[in-house]
């Protein structure tokens, strides 16, 4: 049994990775700021399934704020670190750039540091597919170069990795990060494309479609996520280094974690069409700044090193999102109880 500190608790991937740990007889602690990016109910209903468990706590703070994260570090005991919290989406950091700023830079930084100060076993963090930009060979690997982001977002995430570089050099930090490409699934994030489509799908209301639905993305159901998640958490760089491709320092990570197989919008579309049974009504507009028109990762090197292989299809993924869409918002009253409680 390992304690935990997961930042991002209450977001989308943090919810499922938090459950994931308590599950397999760990101790969280969950920190989240539960901002107002996205306002569907989601962040206090994930968190208020993670307090069930005894083996959960719960403190409310911005990993922005030094002062919050420097009291946790020094007052909670914990050997490992899973860092998902930061602002999301490439859109809107064109948007509002300076809330990125604040908290994937100036928050991971807090973050990062004070786990330097702890000598943690293992600090694992969230990057991006996002920072391959432009690049037009595919699959992506992760010896490919990444210095030319086309968004902030995907620069933050960058930045992420050469700091994080720098800490497992300098300090011997065991440090992985890890570049998620475009996760689904229950309870997802409402700004995502699946989690748009179905409810419009459903309303009957207009779906956006960008660069005439020519785009691939490597869609990755959360639970192959979360498990790729625990195995890198539970094999880290200080017992086994693997510095492939450009990484130098002997205690620093970086993986590819997606499903290997993309997937074209219009094949999406269909899907949703097929599960929910009813016809989209598309609004085409063209490609949008900061979109790429293809994600697709090489997991060659997660494979070797943890034995990470995705197994949920487009269809299953796809099929599962809309049966639990239909239950949190249509019976809110039995979506938490539709949930398995943790026993006591």
């Amino acid at each position: 049994m390992k304690r935990v500190l997961l930042t991002g608790c209450a977001g989308f991937i943090g919810f499922h990775v938090t459950q994931r740990l308590l599950q397999s007889g760990h101790e969280v602690i969950g920190i989240d700021n539960l901002n107002r990016f996205y306002n569907e109910g989601l962040k206090p209903a994930r968190l208020e399934i993670l307090k069930r468990h005894p083996m959960f706590k719960f403190i409310p703070a911005d990993i922005a704020d030094l002062k919050a994260v420097s009291d946790i570090f020094q007052n909670e005991p914990f050997t490992l670190v899973v860092h998902l919290a930061a602002q999301a989406g490439v859109r809107y950091s064109l948007e509002n750039p300076h809330l990125y700023v604040q908290s994937n830079l100036a928050g991971f930084v807090n973050v990062i540091e004070e786990s330097r100060k702890k000598k943690l076993e293992h600090f694992v963090f969230a990057s991006s597919s996002s920072v391959y930009g432009a690049n037009k060979k595919t699959p992506f690997s992760e010896t490919d170069n990444v210095d030319h982001p086309i968004s902030l977002y995907a620069a933050t995430k960058k930045s992420n990795e050469l700091i994080a570089h720098v800490y497992a050099h300098l300090y011997g930090l065991p440090v992985t990060g890890l570049r998620f490409f475009t996760v689904y699934g229950p309870w997802g994030r409402p700004d995502m494309a699946i989690f748009k489509f179905c409810k419009a799908i459903h309303e009957g209301s207009p779906i956006e479609v960008y660069n005439q639905g020519q785009m691939h993305r490597d869609f990755t159901y959360v639970d192959d996520i979360v498990e790729g998640i625990v195995r890198v958490l539970a094999n880290s760089p200080a017992v086994q280094p693997n510095n492939g491709g450009s990484d130098v320092a002997p205690h620093y990570r970086v993986y590819n974690i997606g499903h290997n197989h993309p997937v074209e919008l219009l094949k999406l579309i269909q899907v949703l069409e097929n599960k929910i049974e009813k016809k989209a009504n598309i609004k085409w507009l063209p490609m949008q700044p900061g979109d790429v028109p293809v994600t697709y990762a090489d997991i060659d090197r997660l494979g070797e090193d943890v034995g990470y292989r995705p197994h949920t299809s487009i269809e299953e993924g796809v099929s599962r999102f809309v049966d639990w869409y239909r239950e949190f918002y249509n019976l809110h009253s039995r979506a938490a109880a539709a949930v398995p409680s943790f026993s006591r």
